[in-house]
């Protein structure tokens, strides 16, 4: 399994970037994908993530109506459209792969739930 992330770079406050997740290698019939950020000091943490079954959603409080989920099913991609940004959105921005079980959907509490890693990019934001 091969995550690449991509679409990472300094932006201004208000700005946006439109992140990607290009993966390959699995053939899991349910599965979910997330991506998380990583603040220096700080734990990693869940943002949003779409689940391969119905294409449901799910986003953290601090992201919701800035951040949208997508993807590209023909191209194997995931995208992370960051509108607003702020600078305590500054981060390494991580996709990841989580299995599922039959119809069930993604999460981003638990970081251990995923499987299979990208190695992130680098998201900055000045203000």
């Amino acid at each position: 399994v091969q995550l690449v992330e991509s679409g990472g770079g300094l932006v201004q406050a208000g700005g946006s970037l439109r992140l990607s997740c290009s993966a390959s290698g699995f053939t899991f019939d349910d599965y979910g994908i997330g991506w998380f950020h990583q603040a220096p000091g700080k734990e990693r943490e869940g943002v949003s993530c779409i689940s391969s079954s119905d294409g449901s959603t799910y986003y953290a409080n601090s992201v919701k109506g800035r951040f949208t989920i997508s993807s590209d099913n023909a191209k194997n991609t995931v995208y992370l459209q960051m509108n607003n940004l702020k600078p305590e959105d500054t981060a390494v921005y991580y996709c990841a792969v989580q299995i599922l079980g039959r119809d069930s959907r993604c999460q981003i509490i638990d970081t251990y739930e995923y499987d299979y890693w990208g190695q992130g990019t680098q998201v900055t934001v000045s203000s």
